[in-house]
């Protein structure tokens, strides 16, 4: 009897510390902050610069997740490349070197190997009338400034491309008041007002480069809905979206973001693009937005010292004075 009397208490102690560890590992659950007006609070400098590509490699095929080591590898790779930046050759003004361009030094924190999360293949699925229409004006860059990226024209990065992660300046500050959510994009410094009202869309022949976004709360998560697109516009302007710049968009594109703030310093954020006349079905990203309270975000002035369209139309006529 008094055996079993004290294992029992030898079990009972054993549980009780065992609980205790777990206790002690295990995080606070997230209490999302409110705005003096009842909103979930998601305002703040926020960045979304990652080493993660914007679609799955094709050498990866079917792996979803990185291991620990393997995005280890990828971040310790770009250090070294970046102090191993060759310089220009002689006579070679250059481009961008490392020092200009922001593209992370993490890859993102779920260790997926794409942005893309859906579909599963990481891929987006992009029809082929699409893609020849990219390959078309990407090889008539020099004929119009109408082949030319909406982001070179100093016109916009689009919804939800806008978003998307780009070589540098990958900075958003969010703002809130009542009925209203407003994003300042540091890239074209855009500031995108959406309203959480409950007004409904504007009339169906009423559209725009970034279309209307409505903004509505589901829990905690801001979801935002934007149609009435024009046909103007491009997914995504940046080079970091591989194969998807220069795929425009229809005025059939309908998107639907969520803003999720999760812990004190993450925002996650997913977009699902539908736009039948670009794609075979609808496609989703996410990418982590971080806390950047120290980030200091500058006017891009973009027009204003924007030369780049007038010489590369300029350098195209007189090639082709040259070849007559």
């Amino acid at each position: 009897m008094r055996r079993s009397f004290a294992l029992i208490v030898v079990l009972t102690a054993a549980a009780s510390a065992t609980t205790v560890a777990q206790s002690a590992r295990t995080p606070h659950a997230w209490t999302t902050a409110k705005t003096a007006d009842g909103q979930p609070d998601l305002q703040g400098v926020w960045t979304n610069a990652t080493l993660t590509p914007f679609e799955r490699p094709a050498a990866l095929r079917d792996k979803e997740f990185l291991t620990e080591a393997e995005a280890a590898q990828i971040e310790q790779r770009a250090v070294a490349s970046r102090e191993e930046e060759a310089p220009p050759r002689a006579g070679d003004v250059g481009n961008y070197n490392q020092f200009w361009f922001d593209s992370g030094d993490h890859v993102v924190s779920t260790r997926r190997t794409s942005l893309v999360v859906d579909p599963p293949d990481g891929r987006v699925p992009v029809r082929p009338e699409a893609e020849a229409s990219r390959d078309y004006a990407n090889a008539h860059l020099g004929d119009s400034y109408e082949f030319m990226s909406v982001w070179d024209r100093c016109i916009t990065r689009g919804v939800p491309g806008g978003m998307f992660p780009a070589g540098y300046n990958n900075a958003y500050e969010i703002v809130q008041s009542p009925g209203f959510v407003v994003i300042h994009y540091e890239m074209i410094h855009e500031a995108r007002i959406i309203p959480i009202d409950g007004r409904p869309h504007l009339p169906p022949n009423v559209t725009s480069w970034n279309g209307d976004s409505r903004g509505r709360w589901d829990g905690n998560t801001l979801v935002v809905d934007t149609t009435n697109y024009n046909d103007k516009g491009w997914i995504t302007t940046a080079a970091a979206g591989g194969r998807i710049k220069g795929i425009r968009q229809s005025e059939s594109l309908h998107v639907v973001e969520r803003f999720t703030r999760i812990d004190r310093d993450t925002i996650t954020y997913e977009a699902t693009i539908d736009d039948p006349k670009s794609f075979t079905r609808p496609w989703t990203v996410a990418i982590p937005l971080h806390r950047s309270p120290e980030y200091r975000l500058y006017e891009y002035a973009c027009h204003e010292g924007n030369r780049a369209v007038e010489g590369v139309l300029r350098g195209a006529r007189a090639e082709e004075k040259q070849r007559n």
